[in-house]
């Protein structure tokens, strides 16, 4: 028999300090796994539209209920921060914002700015009669 080799093994997750950038760029990939199947539901609602009231009103049942209303909610948000930190990554491509701060900065940005973006469209959805 020959004797096991013993190599270095390389850093497994557990190894390092979580970070809020690491965080994002998991929740990045998710939200894009996510717009994957919401845009599902938009192409349910556009082949509805096309179809007819009867068509158009099952789906404007769905949407409108509570559960259809969170993933709707939920579309929106990851739509929003999807492209913010799209953005985020192209600045990176551009060969900018390396820097520590500069990275925590563009973090926290596409953070709360997926969120005050989500918000700010269903409040002017809803103001403009969307939400009835």
């Amino acid at each position: 028999m020959t004797a096991r080799i013993e190599r270095p093994l390389s850093p497994h997750i557990q190894t390092y300090r979580w970070t809020l950038t690491m965080a994002l760029s998991i929740v990045h990939r998710a939200t894009g796994i996510a717009l994957y199947v919401g845009t599902l539901l938009l192409a349910w609602w556009l082949i509805a539209a096309a179809s007819g009231p009867a068509a158009y009103a099952h789906v404007q049942a769905f949407t409108g209920s509570i559960i259809g209303r969170l993933i709707v909610f939920g579309y929106t948000w990851a739509l929003m921060h999807h492209m913010l930190s799209g953005i985020r990554h192209f600045v990176w491509d551009l060969g900018y914002g390396f820097k520590a701060n500069e990275r925590e900065a563009l973090t926290w940005g596409a953070l709360i700015g997926g969120i005050v973006l989500t918000v700010l469209i269903w409040i002017i959805a809803y103001a403009i009669g969307g939400g009835r």
